[in-house]
């Protein structure tokens, strides 16, 4: 049985009993002792960890992890201290300082921002080196769904970031009008001149937040 070790084990914990998991289990004990998989076993559940249901403030979606050695720890955009940005995540800085005058850092590691309350979570939670999504269909996404489902019953209101058409499909799940979507293009050098630049969501997310009297996210990664 997973432990998340926060309160997200009252709320997604049934989760981990159900046929699907159980499957899916099995796939990755086959996967991590045979291949090469991202994130560590032991970080696939960060996102959740160092977010507790209770603090989310924001959530950003992301499709499955990054599948190069030293990359992925559990959280969508973000990789470890002193690995190369990837594309992606240049443009999300480049973005920023355009919105909020937040100069790059060189560390891609995204964790204060989840220390925060930005969920930061992926359709699909493993990979395998090299081979982007090599995971999906093996039942990951039943899960994630339920996540956003669970979130969405929040009596306080979310700030959902939806970049890309495989985040813009779970926004069938957020059904609550308290909760504020924000979508754009994917941040990635294929499509971020196709709507993530110029889409301020930065500034516009803490908008959503200080008019709802919760906190503002403070952005800046140190550098």
């Amino acid at each position: 049985m997973v432990t998340i070790g926060n309160d997200w084990d009252g709320i997604i914990g049934a989760e981990f009993e159900k046929p699907y998991y159980q499957k899916l289990r099995e796939f990755l004990k086959t996967e991590y002792s045979t291949r090469s998989i991202y994130p560590d076993m032991y970080d696939i559940f960060n996102a959740l960890k160092l977010t507790p249901y209770s603090s989310v403030k924001a959530v950003i979606f992301g499709q499955d992890p990054y599948h190069e050695p030293g990359q992925a720890h559990g959280l969508s955009f973000s990789v470890k201290k002193g690995t190369e940005l990837p594309p992606s995540l240049v443009n999300i800085y480049k973005e920023l300082e355009s919105d909020l005058g937040i100069s790059p850092a060189s560390s891609g590691d995204l964790t204060p921002w989840a220390e925060q309350g930005v969920l930061m979570m992926n359709a699909v939670l493993t990979v395998r080196r090299g081979s982007a999504n090599s995971h999906k269909g093996m039942g990951w996404e039943s899960f994630t769904d339920a996540v956003i489902r669970k979130l969405n019953e929040r009596t306080t209101p979310i700030a959902f970031i939806l970049w890309g058409a495989n985040a813009r499909s779970k926004k069938a799940y957020i059904t609550n009008p308290i909760h504020g979507i924000f979508e754009s293009a994917h941040p990635s050098p294929l499509s971020a001149y196709g709507g993530f630049f110029g889409s301020r969501v930065f500034s516009r997310v803490n908008k959503f937040l200080v008019e709802n009297e919760i906190p503002p996210i403070d952005w800046r990664i140190e550098k």
